[in-house]
């Protein structure tokens, strides 16, 4: 599979942008597990363009991410030209490896974004999403993607003939997740209208489905019936980026691989931290690693306490203590026999 220049294996596993989660410590431990491509977090335009600090900072990425695409998101299109240009020298403003390509995510259902137009809020413009996608596609020499859901509601799912517009506008791959913004995150996942997208015979850029894939056979699945050249996982790999691993091993073999224990999940915990501090520096590399770290241990008996610590503790030595008292009292053995 290409997306542009950019070459990906036969039926690639992409990690799916999610605010407050996919920063650079949680991306590090999912290419460490076998994800083939990855995104930052979304980046607002208009933050690129006022040079907010936190803005910038998403920009970052190290080569040991590549391919990374830099998201960006926004409803104002000159501000989205501005930024899509900023993200495809990201390396020389911000540092790091920069961008393999540019993303704009058509997709955000949360309410702060798609209220104002921006996310899937562009699903109720769809001519200014063609005009916005067209004028970065002209605006970069890198590869721009789009990232959308099926429409707005129920009565308005275009997926099928916006999916023809943003590809010539000149878009090099097109990831869509199979709701509306109006479901949210509820219900199931819709994949029939993915599946009529790369069905349909005008199209020839890479489909990419993302939604509600949460084991290998859901991914097999995805890939065998509907047709797409990728799939995208999200909220699955919160708490599990071995998923990665799980879903290559199922799509080569079609053997599943046991869970992994607790020993194992402790080191990925530890593993998680260290690059978390290396990256953030202490003080907000703990703080942000708490939302991954009672995660990582979701099912074990007798844990409240434990998990109480794990979320609060500021000290990394602390807290690298605690793991291994996590190890020590969870793990070996008889425990490792049940698998959390």
């Amino acid at each position: 599979m290409k997306i542009g220049n950019i070459e990906l294996r036969d039926r690639p596993l992409f990690l799916a942008p999610m605010e407050d989660v996919t920063d650079a410590s949680f991306r590090f431990v999912c290419k460490e597990a076998g994800a083939d491509m990855m995104y930052t977090e979304f980046v607002s335009s208009d933050g690129l363009v006022r040079d907010a600090r936190k803005a910038l900072a998403k920009m970052v990425t190290h080569d040991y991410e590549a391919p990374i695409g830099i998201q960006i998101y926004g409803n104002i299109p000159e501000a989205m030209v501005d930024a899509a240009r900023m993200a495809e020298d990201a390396a020389r403003l911000v540092g790091g490896h920069g961008a393999d390509l540019v993303d704009i995510n058509f997709g955000c259902p949360v309410n702060k974004i798609a209220r104002r137009g921006a996310g899937s809020g562009m699903m109720k413009e769809p001519d200014k999403m063609v005009l916005i996608t067209k004028m970065v596609v002209d605006a970069v020499r890198l590869p721009v993607t789009v990232k959308t859901r099926l429409g707005w509601d129920e009565d308005s799912k275009i997926i099928v003939e916006l999916a023809e517009r943003l590809q010539d506008v000149g878009i090099k791959a097109l990831t869509i997740h199979g709701r509306t913004r109006c479901q949210m995150y509820k219900g199931e996942a819709d994949w029939t209208l993915i599946g009529k997208v790369k069905e349909n015979p005008r199209m020839h850029i890479p489909i990419i489905g993302n939604g509600d894939i949460d084991s290998p056979q859901k991914a097999r699945e995805c890939f065998d019936r509907y047709g797409v050249d990728a799939v995208m996982i999200g909220r699955a790999t919160y708490g599990r980026p071995w998923i990665f691993r799980e879903i290559r091993h199922f799509l080569d073999t079609g053997e599943l691989l046991p869970q992994p224990g607790v020993e194992e999940r402790v080191a990925l915990a530890k593993r998680h931290l260290a690059k978390s501090i290396e990256v953030k520096g202490e003080k907000v590399g703990v703080l942000e690693m708490r939302r991954h770290m009672s995660a990582y241990f979701k099912g074990l008996p007798d844990f409240k306490e434990t998990r109480l610590k794990l979320v609060t503790l500021t000290d990394p030595q602390e807290l690298y203590r605690t793991l291994d008292y996590v190890a020590e009292r969870w793990g070996g053995t008889n425990q490792d026999k049940e698998r959390i």
